[in-house]
């Protein structure tokens, strides 16, 4: 061939291999496009479920404690009258008597006992119609509620009329209160008749002259909308919101309440092993919030609590459709848009290859030979881009064989150029090591048909030398099958050694700074060197106790550490001083936090660790620092350091005050609660302190730092 004579028809792409690099080009953009839409619609989906977990976490706390005080009025009814001086009197004297049972006369304390019982039922609620005719007949009425006095022998002492029946386990519960202290309940569970659901509540009652047990005291009563209607959220305007009464018996959760399917309560119980069961997750970790599929087996977000003087756990659920609805449908609109786009594109390419397919043969070569150059040349502009990457980028499809390389492949490889590697299988270009580790990230992308992220750290050629290992970076992209090329998985993977040590490097430089900082504070105010230590261990409890990410934990974790760091421009004689401090005294210290804010400005942390301190002080109804900040406006690692902070500051003891006690800081806490603190956060320090052993690793919260003297003695 002479340099006149014209290209040879092979030596330009044929039309399939022209739209498949146009398609390449394409998919390229849009994988781009998708990677970011999806990620900022992941975004918005996480805000909204962190705001449904604190809505459904207030309104569980409030059901709970609702139900909670229907359950304690109920059982004070009852333990009221076991410790009334008149009943205890004549149960005394109706025990001591010793008449013939043959007799009819009924003594007046019996009497008198049968009037006090049907007082009290009729007005607590103990009391309900029987069941049966009205007509007077030899024929037995169920009866559904009343109150009874038994003696130590559980023989009836006096009862109001209409006492239901005892089943077996009612009667096992009545026996084994028989030698307790305290009242006590029992149920719910089934009544007289399959409508009615009961709980029986019981108290002991003593002797006058001493505490010996004479008698006990058993009501019995039918529960409904009293007790179920409580489980309604005043306000509630989800329609799938729902709130279920719950405990556990055996190997199964059970619905103590009536379920809005129109199941009876006590009508439904579930194995504690069902997958993914709301129910079952609710009363295996009370406080908790999550996922998971209700007694319907819909998804729903549910949060759960304890009722408090009991074994039950209040679950409240709505389901995520609802929840979280607009935010899946953005983001299905959103990719539609994008995938539309994107098939708008390839027809057009598809429609002009065809167009000039259609035209004479002779203008259908110079066409041909046009596109060909056009074509070449996006095919080389789009190699020499991936070419001058610094990255590793080729294409995989289902066989394991790569179908794209740029040049960084070929160099790694060791191949001359990068169509030399096209066409082979991944072992035949990188070996069965490497190949293995490849093929696992193609094969989840085609298995899941998304993009995936893997991070592996693979021995370095020179390892034998001490140089360690490298830190690879790969992205699986997974490109759907169109109708000109197969499906196939792209791999973009990045060598961040480097960045890593970096980065390890920069967090023990810091790591250490933060160290120095507290031994500084440490030599100049124990008090507020152990303030921090114990404020950052509880901030991390109540971080990982909401469920925060790994970052946000560590922020608290940090800013807590970090927060007397301003005490270093403080006096020791203001530090260490042994009394009362004047308002200049105060102001000092009190501004030695917006100082540590100053000195840790230009540090780089992580995460928001110096706007966490400079939030510190803003309070939950705006009135605080910043001004008019408020509410989920401050940063939650803010609420959380502040709601520590004060309650490590109440239970530790000072040099001019001993500590309080948890309970009375929580109080505190609950009682500023919405206008100091946030109250989410004030409930995960609860639950973390009554279901979660902080009362036990915190109890040396009372202990002064070693080496203090002159404590005031609680």
């Amino acid at each position: 061939m002479t340099p006149n004579d014209p290209p040879h028809p092979s030596a330009f792409p044929t039309p399939g291999k022209r739209i498949w690099i146009a398609f390449t080009l394409l998919a390229l953009v849009a994988i781009a496009g998708v990677l970011l839409v999806i990620g900022w619609v992941g975004d918005e989906r996480d805000r909204a479920l962190r705001t449904w977990q604190d809505k459904l976490t207030i309104v569980a706390e409030s059901r709970a404690a609702a139900v909670g005080d229907w359950v304690a009025s109920q059982r004070d009814v009852i333990n009221d009258l076991g410790r009334d001086d008149i009943v205890r009197l004549y149960l005394a004297d109706i025990l001591a008597l010793d008449r013939n049972p043959d007799l009819d006369d009924v003594p007046a304390q019996t009497q008198y006992l049968a009037n006090l019982l049907d007082v009290t039922a009729g007005r607590a609620g103990f009391s309900a119609p029987s069941l049966g005719s009205e007509v007077p007949a030899n024929v037995p009425r169920n009866g559904r509620a009343g109150i009874v006095i038994l003696d130590t022998d559980m023989n009836l002492v006096v009862a109001t009329r209409g006492l239901p029946a005892q089943t077996p386990e009612l009667r096992s519960f009545v026996a084994g209160r028989m030698g307790l202290d305290g009242p006590a309940m029992f149920g719910p569970f089934p009544g007289a008749d399959r409508d009615t659901v009961s709980m029986a509540f019981a108290a002991p009652v003593s002797g006058v002259q001493d505490d010996r047990k004479i008698g006990l005291i058993v009501g019995i009563r039918p529960v409904g909308e009293q007790l179920y209607g409580l489980l309604r959220q005043p306000g509630a305007t989800e329609a799938s919101a729902e709130a279920m009464l719950l405990d556990t018996q055996a190997a199964a959760v059970r619905y103590l309440s009536p379920l809005a399917d129109g199941t009876d309560a006590l009508a439904r119980s579930r194995a504690l092993d069902t997958p993914e069961l709301a129910a079952a997750y609710a009363v295996q970790n009370p406080g908790g919030f999550g996922v998971f599929r209700d007694y319907r087996d819909i998804p729903v977000l549910v949060a759960s609590r304890v009722v408090p003087g009991t074994d039950w756990v209040i679950a409240y659920k709505v389901d995520r459709d609802e929840a979280l609805g607009a935010a899946d449908a953005r983001l299905t609109r959103l990719l539609a848009i994008l995938l539309l786009a994107i098939a708008l594109a390839a027809a057009g390419i598809i429609a002009a290859w065809r167009h000039g397919a259609s035209r004479r043969a002779a203008e259908s070569a110079a066409r041909s030979r046009d596109l060909a150059a056009r074509y070449e040349a996006q095919a080389k502009f789009i190699r020499k881009l991936t070419d001058t990457q610094p990255n590793t980028i080729f294409m995989v499809d289902a066989d394991d064989r790569v179908t794209f390389a740029n040049a960084r492949l070929a160099q790694l490889v060791g191949a001359g150029q990068s169509e030399d590697v096209v066409g082979k299988t991944l072992v035949g270009v990188f070996g069965p090591g490497a190949a293995r580790r490849y093929a696992r990230g193609v094969r989840e992308a085609f298995s899941e048909e998304a993009s995936i992220s893997r991070i592996d750290r693979v021995p370095s050629e020179d390892e034998a030398n001490g140089l360690g290992e490298h830190v690879l970076q790969a992205q699986f992209v997974y490109l759907p099958a169109t109708e000109v090329a197969r499906a196939s998985v792209l791999i973009v993977e990045q060598d961040i050694t480097d960045a890593i040590s970096e980065r390890e490097r920069n967090e023990r430089l810091l790591e250490q700074l933060s160290e120095t900082l507290l031994a500084i504070v440490d030599r100049r105010d124990p008090y507020a060197a152990h303030q921090s230590a114990r404020v950052a261990d509880v901030a991390s409890a109540l971080a990982q106790e909401m469920a925060l990410d790994d970052v946000l934990v560590d922020t608290v974790g940090k800013s807590a550490s970090l927060m007397n760091i301003g005490k270093i421009l403080v006096s020791r004689s203001i530090l260490m001083k042994n009394g009362p401090l004047t308002d200049e005294e105060s102001e000092k210290i009190s501004r030695s936090l917006a100082t540590g804010v100053e000195l840790l400005a230009d540090v780089e942390f992580a995460g928001p660790v110096v706007e966490t301190l400079r939030q510190t002080r803003a309070q939950f109804d705006g009135s605080g620092e910043p001004a008019g900040l408020a509410g989920t406006d401050i940063l939650v690692t803010a609420r959380i350091v502040a709601v520590a902070n004060a309650f490590v500051g109440m239970v530790s003891p000072r040099a001019h005050r001993p500590g309080m006690s948890f309970d009375a800081a929580v109080q505190v806490l609950l009682e500023d609660s919405g206008s100091r603190f946030d109250l989410g956060v004030v409930g995960a320090l609860i639950n973390r302190l009554d279901n979660r052993g902080g009362r036990q690793d915190w109890s040396n919260f009372s202990n002064p730092p070693p080496g203090i003297q002159g404590l005031v003695n609680g």
